[in-house]
């Protein structure tokens, strides 16, 4: 029988490489359609092979890394199905978040929604001609600002499922990034956003939010339509 110490020490490390195996991920160190030995990942992350595989399967959980038969994995490609896929679900969950947020959110989650703006802006202000640069400080609170959006809905699991979806576009938000150069359009948008949501316009709230994350798709895969 497993000692619950051991146990608890192997979630533990399980938990730090993937999260370190996801981080790099999403930052493009490890390149789309990478091979991921287990032995390379162990290395690399200074942990043994079992928290290694524990890692890979949650990643693979969260549609970042792909089985390859009885080979091992990959980093997943980026494909326009992909973020098309990635972008239908997030509609579908964020505008039911915003939705249950819109009615039942108080003064506090209002007030997080606002500060949560003003904080993008701010670091968006700073960044000044660098803004299209993206980084991990703007992206925290680009993503602070989606989850103080959908925070009052009261399911933790909507929160996680939202926060994974996120993740699963970093890489194609990236690509987004390096286009975008009017910083004013950008907290514009968000901007009308956090009015419609604290304003309970729900109507309008979930037309923006649908334009917002479609933006994305739109803009890395002009070609193809939107969801």
């Amino acid at each position: 029988m497993t000692d619950p110490e051991e146990q608890a020490e192997g979630e533990t490390l399980a938990e730090r490489a993937a999260a370190l195996l996801q981080n790099d991920i999403i930052s493009g160190a490890l390149k789309p359609g990478a091979r991921l030995a287990v032995a390379d990942l162990a290395a690399r992350y200074g942990v043994s092979s079992s928290p290694v595989r524990e890692a890979l399967s949650r990643l693979a959980a969260r549609n970042m890394v792909a089985a390859v038969g009885r080979r091992g994995f990959r980093v997943r490609e980026l494909s326009h199905e992909d973020l098309a896929d990635i972008t239908r679900v997030r509609i579908l969950v964020e505008r039911e978040a915003l939705r249950l947020s819109m009615r039942q959110g108080g003064d506090a989650w209002e007030t997080e929604v606002i500060a949560a703006l003003h904080r993008l802006r701010l670091n968006v202000q700073r960044a000044g001609a660098a803004f299209g640069q993206g980084g991990a400080e703007f992206d925290r609170l680009h993503h602070g600002f989606h989850a103080a959006l959908i925070g009052g809905c009261g399911s933790p699991r909507l929160i996680e499922l939202a926060g994974d979806l996120y993740n699963q576009a970093f890489r194609y938000r990236q690509i987004n990034m390096r286009g975008m150069a009017d910083a004013e359009s950008f907290i514009g948008m968000h901007e009308v956003l956090a009015r419609a949501a604290t304003g309970r316009e729900e109507d309008r709230a979930f037309a923006l939010l649908r334009s917002h994350l479609n933006s994305t798709l739109a803009n890395v895969y002009p070609e193809h339509g939107t969801v």
